[in-house]
């Protein structure tokens, strides 16, 4: 009895169980290895002696580059570590602009740290703790050496724009696009508000033809296309009044998808007519207010301009810059300080902008239009991006975008 009751204990003991780890491990370190492949395939285009890649997309478009971003957004990524090194880059870019290549290379080095704690026993928790730590440190330590930079110092600046330019395939230009990007910052920062700066108040022209050299800052606006020659207008205007619409010059069409029929030729005279006394009418309206430079939204509705409109006001002298694009409107009225108009009945001389010159000018072998020497112009700036082919066109903007916002 003595001895039941004795062997009743070890009976109800819990028996040790052994945990196979193996998979878990075997995963953990597929992630990083796949990590390690993204860092090491962009580890050569780092620094100045940097080599560029050459991309081949599906479509047969071919991209020659040396940025991070760039490169890591052509690829087509599968496995989830490889992809969050991806978006890694890609936020880098939109928080610093600069330092795509670096961010990814020093998380590839960091994984390879952490394979060898992991393989030499180290919870994955703690490895993870000690990197939190390490980055701490290391923004204490950035603080610690960096030196503040006055906007008056505009030396500092160029130094620091020519630093992120001299890693790119345009590094040879480095003497024009650094002061170009620095004169350009300072043209639309507030002084009261140096922190705020956005990007999207410096608007970059791409144009083909010339060299980077002819890259320059232009003081005012530039329109991708030339000025509406289909009835004659002018192409040359000065102490301009601009007017920004966004209706159309055009006869109305009806709410609903339908065809009238009209077999009556006096019918037919009386329609043609009528268009031709309504647009008439707006054109009457616009040159009553002072206008002599119309920029034309595009619109998908229906034609923004008719040949018809488009006679009407080169008889009145003013000239046409049709099919601008929608999400230019913001910069080109803020750029001119005037108002968009909507509404023909909201045509007013109070919602203009005014410059002293407006004409097209030809730039290798097209024509674009130039606004220059505007009244009141708000704080934004253009600049115009000239090369031999778009490859060096598509770099030459990148890296300007990149110098622009190591600046800011």
């Amino acid at each position: 009895m003595a001895t039941a009751v004795a062997a009743s204990p070890a009976q109800s003991r819990k028996t040790e169980t052994y945990t196979d780890t193996k998979r878990r491990d075997a995963v953990r370190g597929l992630n990083i290895a796949a990590a390690r492949a993204v860092a090491d395939a962009v580890r050569t285009s780092l620094g100045p002696r940097g080599m560029d890649k050459m991309i081949s997309s599906g479509e047969q478009e071919v991209i020659i580059t040396n940025d991070g971003a760039t490169i890591l957004s052509r690829m087509s990524l599968l496995q989830p570590a490889a992809r969050m090194l991806a978006e890694l880059s890609r936020s880098q870019d939109a928080a610093a602009g600069d330092g795509t290549t670096t961010v990814v290379v020093l998380a590839g080095s960091l994984l390879r740290r952490a394979q060898s704690l992991l393989s030499a026993g180290a919870h994955p928790t703690a490895a993870a703790d000690a990197l939190h730590r390490l980055a701490t440190r290391a923004v204490e330590v950035l603080h610690a050496m960096a030196i503040p930079i006055e906007l008056s110092d505009r030396d500092s600046l160029v130094k620091s724009a020519s630093t992120a330019l001299n890693s790119k395939v345009v590094s040879q230009y480095s003497s024009l696009l650094s002061p170009l990007a620095v004169d350009a910052a300072l043209s639309v920062v507030d002084p009261a508000h140096p922190d705020l700066l956005d990007l999207r108040d410096i608007r970059v022209v791409k144009k083909l033809g010339g060299t980077v050299d002819d890259t320059e800052l232009i003081r005012g606006l530039i329109f991708d296309k030339k000025a509406s020659h289909a009835a004659g207008g002018p192409t040359r205007v000065e102490n301009a009044k601009i007017a920004v619409i966004q209706f159309q010059v055009s006869p109305p069409k009806t709410d609903i998808e339908q065809s009238v029929i009209v077999s009556d030729y006096a019918q037919m005279d009386r329609i043609l007519r009528e268009e031709r006394n309504y647009i008439l009418g707006m054109v009457k309206k616009i040159k009553a207010s002072g206008c002599n430079v119309l920029l034309i939204q595009k619109s998908i509705l229906r034609d923004a301009v008719t040949d018809l409109s488009l006679h009407y006001l080169a008889k009145a002298k003013i000239l046409v810059v049709k099919d601008v694009e929608r999400d230019e409107i913001e910069f080109i009225t803020k750029t001119l300080n005037c108002l968009p108009i909507a509404n023909i009945e909201h045509f007013r001389e109070d919602k203009l902008g005014y410059a002293d010159l407006v004409e097209e000018v030809s730039v290798g072998e097209s024509k674009i239009v130039k606004i220059m020497g505007i009244k009141d112009m708000g704080r934004t700036a253009t600049v115009l991006v000239r090369g031999s082919n778009q490859l060096v066109i598509d770099e030459a903007e990148r890296s300007l975008h990149d110098a622009l916002c190591v600046i800011r």
